[in-house]
């Protein structure tokens, strides 16, 4: 299937894992974007553990209920598939008796990516996570055309998560905008590991780790810091 044209407004937000932080990340760069005058639009194509866009465990449900100029709106207009079971789509998707129609996503993505100045699409897992039996996360990337941001973990196991999936991008010819660390433990990671993590990926894959982004208690009022990472990266 041939991809989208590659387009500097597409943006695929994944991650190194499952829980790993996409939806915060997707809905920090929805905000970010909109606070920039543009107007951006978020698109989860593929949703497990889910029961609808309306569900509390809604990816779309979680971004229009925490962007301001999305809570009148419908996030139903946001998925495309939800599968009820927490498991990787084909599988999934196989328990409920269903196929996922990569045309369908790639239709819907031009439709949006037309009607807005940023597509903003949300993966589902980390990129080798099988969509159907011939079709992995990473490839629906590539059909979508979008560029990748990463969502990785700020501690300990990180540098073997991330370069496996830079490693994964690199062999599909797939260059991310960057990696950001996403804080998932109230504890926190010390600085000094997030420094050493940060230096040795960059170091060993070439790309830049823009920041970290720590835990967020109040989604109404997200620190001014949190934006620091997107700010390295579309500034």
């Amino acid at each position: 299937m041939e991809a989208l044209n590659d387009k500097k407004d597409m943006i695929f937000v994944t991650g190194t894992d499952t829980n790993v932080g996409k939806s915060v990340l997707s809905l920090l760069i929805m905000s970010y974007l909109l606070a920039q005058g543009e107007r951006p639009f978020y698109l989860k194509p593929i949703q497990t553990g889910c029961e609808g866009p309306y569900d509390r465990d809604s990816d779309a449900r979680f971004i229009y209920e925490n962007v301001e100029s999305l809570k009148d709106k419908d996030p139903a207009d946001s998925m495309i598939y939800c599968f009820r079971n927490p498991k990787a789509p084909l599988l999934a998707a196989r328990d409920e008796d269903k196929e996922i129609d990569l045309v369908l996503i790639k239709k819907i993505s031009e439709q949006k990516a037309a009607t807005c100045s940023h597509l903003v699409i949300e993966g589902a897992g980390g990129l080798m996570v099988p969509v159907d039996k011939e079709t992995s996360m990473a490839d629906l990337i590539s059909i979508t055309g979008a560029r990748p941001i990463i969502a990785a973990r700020a501690g300990l196991g990180t540098i073997n998560h991330t370069l496996l999936t830079l490693e994964a991008l690199r062999s599909r010819a797939i260059e991310p905008y960057g990696v950001v660390f996403m804080e998932n433990t109230r504890k926190g990671t010390s600085p000094e590991m997030i420094e050493e993590n940060r230096r040795t990926i960059e170091e060993l894959s070439g790309v830049m780790v823009a920041g970290t982004i720590g835990i967020i208690e109040d989604f109404s009022d997200i620190p001014r810091a949190s934006y620091g990472p997107l700010e390295r990266i579309f500034g």
